[in-house]
């Protein structure tokens, strides 16, 4: 499956009405969505730095995955939102950063690198 056939596919689980207006609600939802999932995607991250020793089991890298998978459904409803396909995001990211490291700036901080 590609970038569009999972945002085309993932739409149909969003309970929300569809907008672009930043104030609306399901909007509003998806971003709070997104900073969440992006969070226990993390706090199982660092439990597994804490109490394992960074040592990562089959049953974490599962647990992880769906994490994951919750942060993409996030990130392709707001895109879907604004208009914008999965695939346009992940190209210009890869645009961004091959820019980068044309010009040997993937280290440092910044969105102007």
């Amino acid at each position: 499956m590609n970038f569009d056939e999972y945002q085309k596919k993932a739409s149909k689980y969003d309970l929300a009405t569809e907008t672009s207006n930043l104030k609306e609600v399901g909007f509003i939802e998806k971003v709070l969505g997104l900073v969440g999932e992006s969070g226990e995607t993390a706090d199982k991250i660092k439990k597994i730095l804490r109490d394992k020793d960074g040592i990562v089991s089959n049953e974490d890298k599962e647990l992880i995955v769906k994490e994951l998978g919750d942060v993409l459904w996030y990130v392709a409803a707001i895109s879907r939102y604004l208009e914008v396909s999965l695939s346009e995001v992940a190209d210009c990211n890869i645009k961004k950063l091959e820019n980068r490291y044309q010009r040997n700036k993937i280290h440092g901080e910044g969105d102007k690198r």
